[in-house]
């Protein structure tokens, strides 16, 4: 199995990050399988997917770095740096470590995702160049346009795994982050089931990356110091999906479009910081929704460890699914 060894300074000292270049990657990862994780994420492949085919059709070169860097078993390393901790980079700057990647370590990446010699057609230059090009043309084409709306659902998942950590601990949210990860004991975490040999992560700085798109890979960077280890994770399925879960026009007229998009979203239990990620409104303004919608009997609230969680009662359910707005 992939092993790494995680003492628990490191674990305590490990954090959640936001990078717009790992969901970049995670949506070329997506664009390249054609496999979508939700039905949100299958309208986004469909909606991007031929222009896609026609941009590496008119590349041949690229389309042949891209078929050997992305693998069923691996993903080459110099398309996924690992983050380097600042708080949410742009992505110029993320994927200036693309493009500042050897040709020669470009290379030797690719024999690994290979197994075998690299073709003819790729021994050359100019791979890292092309490969940050690619993820450049998918950023600007496919992700940028609905960043914002990307960024709040990634960021309400690490507000639902911060409240997850405090109500379960390290355990509960690694065991939930990915298919295939699991916390051992014994400063044991199992990131997939392949059998790779195991790796002493511990004294170095680990960080969480949520994608909206159901992708999941680790990476890491011993040069320079001190070395980094990621995780990176799609976010929960129920979130990134969420958008999907259209507010009824009828119900926007009746309480108004913010706290009719406030009463949707809490078909299941939400935080107040989670709404605020999800929603885009300010706290303030959440925080005045939900005391009209608590007023009005349309939700309720209750608490949980040390987080207090809002849903909707049985009358909120009537209104949002009554005839005329459901």
């Amino acid at each position: 199995m992939g092993l790494w060894h995680v003492n628990a300074d490191t674990l305590a000292g490990s954090r959640f990050l936001v990078s717009a270049l790992a969901e970049t990657t995670a949506c070329l990862l997506s664009l390249h399988t054609r496999q979508a994780g939700h039905p949100g994420e299958r309208a986004w492949l469909d909606t991007h997917q031929g222009a896609y085919r026609a941009h590496l059709a008119a590349d041949p070169v690229t389309a042949a770095l891209t078929r050997a860097a992305v693998r069923g078993h691996w993903i080459a390393d110099f398309i996924t740096p690992t983050p380097t901790g600042v708080h949410e980079p742009s992505f110029d700057a993320e994927i200036s470590q693309v493009r500042a990647m050897s040709a020669d370590a470009a290379r030797q990446d690719l024999r690994v995702a290979l197994r075998g010699p690299l073709p003819a057609v790729l021994d050359r230059a100019d791979l890292p160049e092309r490969a940050a090009d690619l993820l450049t043309w998918v950023w600007r084409n496919t992700v940028l346009p609905d960043w914002e709306r990307r960024r709040r659902i990634i960021e309400a998942d690490i507000v639902g795994r911060s409240g997850q950590l405090g109500q379960g601990g390290w355990a509960a949210v690694l065991d939930s982050m990915r298919p295939g990860m699991r916390w051992l004991g014994g400063s044991r975490l199992q990131v997939n089931p392949r059998d790779y040999p195991p790796l002493e992560v511990s004294g170095t700085r680990l960080f969480f990356v949520p994608v909206t798109h159901g992708q999941a890979w680790v990476c890491w960077a011993t040069d320079p110091p001190p070395d980094r280890y990621a995780v990176v994770h799609p976010c929960s399925g129920v979130l990134a999906d969420v958008d999907r879960t259209a507010v009824p026009k009828a119900l926007q007229r009746l309480i108004g479009p913010g706290r009719a998009g406030v009463l949707v979203l809490l078909d299941a239990p939400k935080s107040t910081t989670h709404l605020v990620a999800l929603t885009g409104q300010g706290l303030g303004s959440v925080g005045r929704h939900l005391r009209i919608l608590l007023d009005a009997g349309l939700v309720g609230r209750r608490r949980s460890g040390r987080s207090v969680l809002y849903h909707r009662t049985a009358a909120g359910e009537a209104l949002v699914k009554a005839p005329g707005t459901g």
